[in-house]
């Protein structure tokens, strides 16, 4: 699993990860995942384009940094997860939880508005 990460504005940081969201990604990613959420920002959008898997403990590792970013005040938003990807999101409700856009620019414009 690979994290990069870019400063689109003062405000907004985006999260591109790559690989597999299973144990051993997850485990490989986790600390400096949640280090950027809690340090950079405000607001995060994670680009899992490039994310072909995603298990329970990928799942985790979303769900407790937006809840972190949403205890300061704060957002995380997902951006263009394949159909695998998203069908695991959407079946287990995350979407209800983490707004999920198709596009950059939507995610984007979700996060102005806010």
């Amino acid at each position: 699993m690979e994290l990069q990460t870019e400063q689109m504005n003062e405000r907004i940081t985006k999260i591109t990860l790559s690989g597999r969201l299973d144990v051993a990604g997850t485990n490989a990613i986790d600390s400096r995942f949640a280090a950027v959420t809690a340090t950079q920002g405000p607001n995060v959008i994670v680009d899992l384009s490039a994310v072909d898997f995603i298990g329970s403990m990928g799942v985790r590792l979303l769900l407790l940094n937006a809840k972190g970013l949403g205890a300061r005040g704060d957002k995380m938003i997902l951006c263009k997860p394949g159909p695998m990807v998203r069908k695991v999101l959407e079946t287990i409700g995350i979407d209800a939880m983490i707004p999920i856009f198709n596009d950059i620019d939507s995610a984007l414009r979700a996060l102005k508005q806010s």
